[in-house]
């Protein structure tokens, strides 16, 4: 991971902002010709308990990670698995048309595929050749 002087500044709001949640999963954005692909880490999270949003381009994620019985608070050693709800809202690079994204999950990971719209695909200009 590549040094940043507002990844501090950025935590700080992102820990204030999200009070109210246990944790904020990791998220990595990228995009290829026609889409802007989002892909989250949620483990242990079961599909049917996760709420996905897309309004004016910020995409909103959320859940709950169900907390284990069998085992007491008191009786870890170490407990860094977070637990309970999580939620986080990014807004997206690009202009998308959020009512034609479509999400999966495999193997703990979520990857939500949001088509781009169309003002932002590139545009192929033909050149035309005028005779001498």
């Amino acid at each position: 991971m590549r040094w940043s002087p507002f990844r501090d500044i950025d935590r700080m709001f992102d820990e204030n902002f999200a009070a109210d949640v246990d944790f904020m999963p990791a998220m990595d954005i990228y995009q290829d010709k026609e889409n802007v692909i989002v892909e989250t880490a949620v483990p242990k999270v079961d599909a049917d308990k996760i709420d996905i949003n897309v309004e004016n381009d910020v995409l909103t994620i959320s859940g709950q990670r169900e907390e284990k019985k069998e085992v007491k608070r008191e009786d870890y050693y170490r407990k860094e698995i977070r637990e309970g709800s999580f939620s986080r809202s990014v807004v997206l690079p690009m202009a998308v048309k959020g009512d034609q994204a479509e999400a999966s999950y495999e193997k703990g990971m979520l990857k939500i595929t949001l088509p781009k719209a169309d003002e932002v695909k590139p545009k192929k200009i033909a050149v035309k050749v005028s005779g001498k």
